[in-house]
């Protein structure tokens, strides 16, 4: 029996590029081979889908050289991938596809939609989940009926921050006091997130943020432990949640570059804790994952005070694979390999119910 083909997608437009091709060396690294055979797609920062045959091109970013265009048909009774090197056209059947894609264009529903249309199998969470957990503000709005904390927040709008910055300065100064942390809505892996002491900070963060996305939020300074907890399964699969990891953070906070170009960043699997407090993130995260009607995994980060309150940051439904994720490594604490995971993750991808 023929092994199954799983499109690996990888790259993308967003401002997550970089480490999007460093998870998906990693995950291709990992796949079970004896079950399926990876079909390499990269995406680059403009847009072009090309072929790949080989993970060492994947690691020293020569795919980007390939002359092979790669798009999945979204018609449904294909299902597969057109292959064009300029004088010949081919089409390769796929089973499922892998899309190892963060942020916007990958992340937020995107690329899961064309799935949908083409009825192929997918790794990971649905258009819904995909779109309201990329979008901090959404999420926001659907934790505030689950009884969980989470961090206070003034959301703002980059054209009224345009029109009058001075009315959005006065509208987060009414509601806290400095510092505050300005985020994006709509990016991960911290990219266009600053922490503002004082007005002319926060104005430099509001316009930074606005680079990423047109909504922003301004939240409130929480002091704490940074939590992360693995969610996995969905549908016929009861949800499982991991046990906990703390960030430790080289900089003021947990910024892209801290994240995954400063050695010094650690992270600890099942830190001490206050009693309780890691059994509460626990089951916040599978609840939080069931509300955003999540399938298949999800990363969700909390900050624990040191009184043992826990408060929700956010969810990430395509968790990092690079060499210093938390999600792969809250698994292997649990047992689970990566090699492992990926074969759970594809398996939940063939059980997706469509209908």
């Amino acid at each position: 029996m023929a092994n199954k083909k799983i499109a690996v997608l990888f790259g993308g437009q967003s401002s997550e590029h970089i480490v999007s091709c460093m998870s998906a060396a990693n995950v291709i690294e990992q796949i079970d081979t004896a079950r399926y055979e990876p079909l390499l797609i990269g995406i680059t920062e403009d847009g072009h889908w090309l072929k790949t045959d080989s993970l060492k091109d994947v690691r020293s970013g020569a795919w980007r050289e390939s002359r092979t265009e790669a798009i999945i048909s979204p018609d449904a009774t294909k299902k597969c991938v057109i292959l064009d090197n300029g004088s010949e056209t081919t089409t390769v059947k796929i089973d499922a596809a892998f899309p190892i894609l963060h942020g916007p264009f990958g992340e937020d529903g995107t690329v899961q939609g064309l799935f949908e249309l083409a009825q192929i199998p997918y790794v990971g969470c649905g258009v819904l989940s995909s779109a309201v957990s990329m979008d901090k503000l959404y999420t926001k709005i659907i934790v505030d009926d689950l009884g969980i904390r989470q961090a206070a927040y003034v959301p703002v709008m980059s054209w009224h921050m345009r029109d009058d910055m001075d009315g959005t300065v006065k509208q987060v100064e009414d509601k806290f006091s400095y510092p505050v942390f300005i985020k994006p809505s709509n990016a991960g892996s911290s990219r266009g997130v600053s922490k503002a002491e004082n007005r002319e900070e926060l104005i430099a963060g509001l316009k930074e943020a606005a680079r990423h996305d047109r909504k922003i939020l301004v939240e409130e300074m929480l002091c704490g432990h940074e939590i992360e907890c693995a969610v996995l399964g969905g549908g016929q699969k009861p949800v499982l949640s991991s046990g906990v990891g703390e960030i430790l953070a080289a900089a003021e906070f947990y910024d892209f570059e801290a994240k995954y170009f400063n050695e010094e960043s650690r992270t600890v699997i099942n830190p001490e804790l206050p009693e309780g407090s890691a059994v509460q993130v626990k089951k916040a995260a599978e609840k939080i994952f069931n509300a955003v009607d999540g399938y298949g995994l999800s990363r969700v980060d909390f900050f624990v005070t040191r009184e043992g309150e826990v408060i929700f940051n956010e969810i990430n439904t395509m968790p990092g694979f690079t060499a210093i994720s938390m999600y792969p490594m809250l698994w292997e604490a649990e047992g689970v390999s990566k090699k492992e995971l990926i074969n759970r993750l594809i398996d939940l991808a063939f059980e997706r119910n469509f209908g």
